[in-house]
C-alpha cells in the first residue's frame, strides 16, 4: 500500500504546510524588511519626498500620491519626523497635517498587517521575559491607550512599535484609531516646522520645535516612571507565584495523604 505522503497530493500538502508555516513566513518578513532596509539607504526617498517632487502633479493628485509614498516610506525604515517635515515644505500648514496624518495610518496599517499576517503565530511563543510578556499584556488588553501613549511621545521607532503591536493582540481598530488620534500633536508640529523651515525664527518655528522637544522630555519621563513601577511590581509577582507553588505543593500533599 503506497504511503499517501509520497504521492503528489500528500507531497504537494506538505510542501505547502512548508511554505505557509509560521517560520516560513516569518522568513519572508524578514527578506522584505532587509530588501527594504537597502532600497531606502540606496534610494534615498526622503530627498524625492522633500526637494524632488514631480512638478506635473499638483492639487488632489498630489495629495494622494504623497499620501500614498509617506506611507510605503513610513513602512520602509525612513524616519516619520522627516516625511511630515516634507509634508509641511510641499503642502503648507493647511494641507500639509491632512497628507502627513494619512501616510501614517496608511504607514501603520501596512506594517501592521504585515507583521500580523506574517510574523504573529512564529513570535508570540517567544515572548517569555518579563519585559516582553509586560509589554504584550499591556497592548493586548489595553490596547486603545497603550497606543495613544505611545504616538503621543516622539522618539520610538514608528516601524518597530508597529510590528510589536502586530505581535500582540491589539485589533486593528482601536489601534489604526489610536494611531489616528495620537499622531496629531508631534505630526503637525514637524509639518508647521517644515513649512516655516525658511523662517527659522519665526514664532510658529519656534514653538513648534519647543513643543516637540518638550514632548520628548515628557515621554523620556514616562518611560522612567513606567519602568520603575515594573521593577516595584517584580516582588510582588514573584511572592505570588512563590505562594501559588506552595498552595499546590500543599494540596498535592494532602491529596497523597488521601
Amino acid at each position: 500500500m503506497l504511503d499517501p505522503a509520497a504521492t503528489p497530493d500528500g507531497l504537494a500538502a506538505r510542501c505547502t504546510r512548508v511554505l505557509f508555516s509560521p517560520w516560513a513566513r516569518l522568513g519572508l518578513l524578514l527578506t522584505l524588511l532587509a530588501c527594504a532596509a537597502a532600497a531606502m539607504l540606496m534610494w534615498h526617498p526622503q530627498r524625492l519626498l522633500i526637494g524632488g517632487w514631480p512638478s506635473q502633479l499638483s492639487g488632489p493628485t498630489a495629495l494622494m500620491a504623497f499620501v500614498l509614498a509617506y506611507g510605503v516610506c513610513a513602512s520602509a525604515f525612513v524616519p516619520r519626523s522627516v516625511l511630515s517635515f516634507g509634508a509641511g515644505a510641499l503642502f503648507g500648514s493647511a494641507m500639509g497635517p491632512v497628507a502627513a496624518l494619512a501616510g501614517t495610518v496608511l504607514g501603520a496599517a501596512l506594517t501592521f498587517g504585515l507583521g500580523r499576517l506574517l510574523g504573529q503565530d512564529a513570535l508570540r511563543p517567544l515572548l517569555r521575559t518579563r519585559w516582553l510578556t509586560a509589554a504584550d499584556r499591556q497592548l493586548s488588553e489595553h490596547g486603545f491607550r497603550s497606543t495613544l501613549m505611545l504616538r503621543l511621545f516622539p522618539g520610538l521607532p514608528f516601524c518597530a512599535t508597529n510590528y510589536c503591536a502586530a505581535v500582540s493582540r491589539v485589533g486593528w481598530f482601536p489601534y489604526l484609531l489610536a494611531t489616528a488620534l495620537g499622531s496629531i500633536p508631534n505630526t503637525t508640529a514637524y509639518v508647521i516646522a517644515g513649512a516655516r523651515a525658511s523662517t527659522p525664527t519665526s514664532p510658529a518655528f519656534v514653538l513648534s520645535m519647543a513643543f516637540i522637544v518638550l514632548s520628548g522630555l515628557a515621554a523620556l519621563v514616562v518611560a522612567w516612571c513606567k519602568r520603575k513601577s515594573l521593577r516595584g511590581d517584580e516582588p510582588e509577582a514573584a511572592a505570588g507565584t512563590e505562594a501559588g507553588t506552595r498552595v499546590q505543593a500543599r494540596a498535592g500533599a494532602d491529596q497523597a495523604g488521601n
